[in-house]
């Protein structure tokens, strides 16, 4: 368990300080031999204790094994984010939200306002389809050095379009357009708001095969990727991104559920990049 592998680092880091220091004073062999026995019998009890946890593997020697369920021989799965920026567009995010729907697989939508209109019908299809659905502002304004009201205003229109879409009660987690937002502007902000770890740069690039491989070749588990669905490139890559990665034990989830899944409580104003970690 985590406690078992917290005292096996503390113990290793613990047996290096001692050893240099027996070093610098001197010390017999006797008395080093006597040391060195006791590490060992710790690091035996700890590594005893990583073992014994129930639904585990054990990590054979000479080696690391990846850890999983030993009912099942499975390795533990590696969840990700796809999100996706800049839409809705209909030519595009519904291609998008059909070949995710045949994957069955769930993503993030941060819509820009004044994209909805004409567009509702691919709102409402995200959120039957179990997407979360957030906000890019209603103009794509850089809220970073942007006044008060500007701040404000931009979040609030996207949100009472939002909402007169779907209903009352949702909550529309924010993405800064270009990731940024200062001090000032995060203290405004009323949800949490979400960055990205992994960006291919699509909207630039254009290319399906190059925005796929950059995508497959940096991600990890509890990333953030970030694509727009705005360009036919972005979507081809991303459906591609999906088939490749699900073959390799990924599973696609919310930004929402992702950070639950790995323990994070998301709380208004801050920006995360990934499952764990802040943008600061």
């Amino acid at each position: 368990n985590d406690q078992a592998a917290r005292t096996v680092s503390i113990v290793s880091r613990t047996f290096g300080h001692t050893e240099r220091k027996y070093d610098c004073e001197g010390a017999n062999g006797m008395a080093k031999g006597w040391y060195r026995a006791f590490v060992c019998l710790l690091t035996i009890a700890a590594l005893s204790l990583l073992a014994m946890q129930p639904g585990r593997t054990t990590v054979p020697a000479g080696g690391a094994a990846e850890v999983g369920d030993e009912s099942t021989g499975e390795p533990l799965p590696k969840y990700v984010a796809l999100t996706f920026d800049d839409g809705p567009r209909a030519d595009t995010t519904s291609v998008l939200l059909e070949g995710l729907q045949q994957r069955g697989v769930k993503a993030t939508f941060f819509l820009i306002g004044e994209q909805i209109e004409g567009n509702e019908w691919l709102v409402r299809w995200m959120a039957e389809n179990g997407h979360q659905i957030g906000s890019h502002t209603f103009s794509h304004q850089r809220l970073a050095g942007s006044d008060k009201n500007t701040i404000l205003q931009e979040i609030n229109k996207t949100e009472v379009l939002l909402s007169s879409v779907l209903g009352e009660g949702r909550e529309y987690w924010l993405r800064p357009p270009y990731g940024l937002i200062d001090e000032t502007g995060k203290k405004l902000v009323k949800t949490p708001m979400v960055y990205w770890s992994v960006d291919p740069e699509d909207w630039k690039v254009l290319d399906a095969d190059k925005v796929t491989e950059h995508v497959c070749s940096h991600v990890q588990d509890g990333d953030i990727i970030l694509l727009h669905d705005f360009y036919p490139t972005s979507v081809e890559a991303a459906l591609r991104i999906v088939d490749r990665l699900q073959e390799e034990g990924y599973e696609f989830v919310t930004v929402e559920e992702l950070l639950r899944l790995n323990g994070t409580k998301a709380e208004a104003g801050k920006l995360y990049r990934n499952a764990w970690e802040e943008r600061l």
